[in-house]
Protein backbone atom coordinates (compact mmCIF):
# COMPACT_ATOMS: atom_id res chain seq x y z
CA UNK A 1 0.00 0.00 0.00
CA UNK A 2 1.33 3.43 -0.93
CA UNK A 3 1.68 6.39 1.43
CA UNK A 4 -1.43 8.47 1.98
CA UNK A 5 -1.30 12.05 0.75
CA UNK A 6 -1.31 13.31 4.35
CA UNK A 7 1.55 11.01 5.38
CA UNK A 8 3.56 11.89 2.27
CA UNK A 9 3.23 15.61 3.03
CA UNK A 10 4.20 14.99 6.68
CA UNK A 11 7.35 13.16 5.53
CA UNK A 12 8.28 15.92 3.07
CA UNK A 13 8.11 18.43 5.92
CA UNK A 14 10.08 16.22 8.32
CA UNK A 15 12.80 15.41 5.78
CA UNK A 16 13.06 18.88 4.23
CA UNK A 17 16.44 19.63 5.88
CA UNK A 18 17.99 16.93 3.65
CA UNK A 19 17.19 18.62 0.35
CA UNK A 20 14.47 18.22 -2.29
CA UNK A 21 12.33 15.30 -1.12
CA UNK A 22 10.06 13.64 -3.66
CA UNK A 23 7.99 10.48 -3.66
CA UNK A 24 6.81 8.07 -6.29
CA UNK A 25 4.85 4.85 -6.38
CA UNK A 26 6.95 1.75 -6.84
CA UNK A 27 5.93 -1.88 -6.64
CA UNK A 28 2.79 -1.08 -4.64
CA UNK A 29 4.80 1.02 -2.19
CA UNK A 30 6.12 4.59 -2.15
CA UNK A 31 9.78 5.36 -2.81
CA UNK A 32 11.17 8.38 -0.92
CA UNK A 33 13.87 10.25 -2.83
CA UNK A 34 16.19 13.09 -1.91
CA UNK A 35 17.66 14.90 -4.89
CA UNK A 36 16.99 11.83 -7.06
CA UNK A 37 18.38 9.13 -4.74
CA UNK A 38 16.04 6.70 -2.95
CA UNK A 39 16.73 6.74 0.77
CA UNK A 40 13.50 5.23 2.04
CA UNK A 41 10.28 3.42 1.24
CA UNK A 42 6.82 3.72 2.71
CA UNK A 43 4.19 1.03 2.96
CA UNK A 44 0.97 1.30 4.96
CA UNK A 45 2.11 4.74 6.18
CA UNK A 46 5.21 3.21 7.78
CA UNK A 47 8.65 4.62 6.93
CA UNK A 48 11.63 2.35 6.22
CA UNK A 49 15.16 3.75 5.78
CA UNK A 50 17.84 2.22 3.54
CA UNK A 51 20.44 0.21 5.46
CA UNK A 52 23.85 -1.09 4.43
CA UNK A 53 26.92 -2.46 6.21
CA UNK A 54 28.24 1.02 6.97
CA UNK A 55 25.14 2.40 8.69
CA UNK A 56 23.72 -0.81 10.21
CA UNK A 57 25.11 0.06 13.66
CA UNK A 58 23.28 3.42 13.68
CA UNK A 59 20.02 1.60 13.00
CA UNK A 60 20.55 -1.10 15.66
CA UNK A 61 17.28 -0.12 17.36
CA UNK A 62 15.37 -0.83 14.15
CA UNK A 63 16.46 -4.49 14.15
CA UNK A 64 13.60 -5.15 16.57
CA UNK A 65 11.22 -4.85 13.61
CA UNK A 66 11.23 -7.01 10.50
CA UNK A 67 12.79 -5.35 7.44
CA UNK A 68 10.66 -4.36 4.49
CA UNK A 69 10.05 -7.48 2.43
CA UNK A 70 7.99 -8.97 -0.36
CA UNK A 71 6.80 -12.43 -1.32
CA UNK A 72 8.34 -14.18 -4.31
CA UNK A 73 7.55 -17.76 -5.26
CA UNK A 74 6.27 -18.49 -1.76
CA UNK A 75 9.32 -17.06 0.04
CA UNK A 76 9.78 -13.72 1.79
CA UNK A 77 12.59 -11.61 0.36
CA UNK A 78 14.02 -9.07 2.84
CA UNK A 79 15.00 -5.70 1.43
CA UNK A 80 17.68 -3.39 2.80
CA UNK A 81 15.11 -1.07 4.33
CA UNK A 82 14.48 -1.07 8.08
CA UNK A 83 11.47 0.34 9.88
CA UNK A 84 11.97 3.71 11.52
CA UNK A 85 10.98 3.64 15.22
CA UNK A 86 7.90 5.79 15.87
CA UNK A 87 9.67 7.67 18.67
CA UNK A 88 11.87 9.42 16.08
CA UNK A 89 8.89 11.43 14.84
CA UNK A 90 8.93 13.15 18.25
CA UNK A 91 12.70 13.75 17.95
CA UNK A 92 13.21 15.62 14.66
CA UNK A 93 16.98 16.07 15.04
CA UNK A 94 17.51 12.35 15.54
CA UNK A 95 15.14 11.55 12.68
CA UNK A 96 17.26 13.74 10.39
CA UNK A 97 20.45 12.04 11.64
CA UNK A 98 18.96 8.64 10.71
CA UNK A 99 17.76 10.05 7.38
CA UNK A 100 21.25 11.37 6.59
CA UNK A 101 22.71 7.93 7.33
CA UNK A 102 20.09 6.36 5.04
CA UNK A 103 20.85 8.91 2.32
CA UNK A 104 24.57 8.15 2.58
CA UNK A 105 23.77 4.44 2.15
CA UNK A 106 21.57 5.29 -0.84
CA UNK A 107 24.47 7.17 -2.45
CA UNK A 108 26.78 4.18 -1.84
CA UNK A 109 24.25 1.83 -3.44
CA UNK A 110 23.86 4.16 -6.43
CA UNK A 111 27.66 4.36 -6.82
CA UNK A 112 27.97 0.55 -6.71
CA UNK A 113 25.38 0.26 -9.41
CA UNK A 114 27.24 2.83 -11.47
CA UNK A 115 24.53 5.44 -11.19
CA UNK A 116 25.13 8.85 -9.78
CA UNK A 117 22.21 10.88 -8.55
CA UNK A 118 20.71 12.66 -11.53
CA UNK A 119 20.76 16.41 -11.08
CA UNK A 120 18.47 16.99 -14.06
CA UNK A 121 16.42 14.62 -16.18
CA UNK A 122 18.48 13.29 -19.07
CA UNK A 123 16.24 14.21 -21.97
CA UNK A 124 17.19 13.96 -25.58
CA UNK A 125 15.58 15.80 -28.41
CA UNK A 126 13.99 13.72 -31.17
CA UNK A 127 16.73 12.50 -33.49
CA UNK A 128 19.52 13.44 -31.07
CA UNK A 129 22.11 10.70 -30.60
CA UNK A 130 23.67 9.69 -27.30
CA UNK A 131 27.47 9.43 -27.22
CA UNK A 132 28.74 5.89 -26.53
Amino acid sequence: MVASATYAEFLREQLAPLGRVTMRRMFGKTGVFCDGVMLAMVTENTLYFRVDDQNREIFKEAEAFPPLNYAKKGALIDLSFWRVPERLFDEPDELIAWARAALAAAHRVAAKRGRAAPSKPNRRRPGERRDP
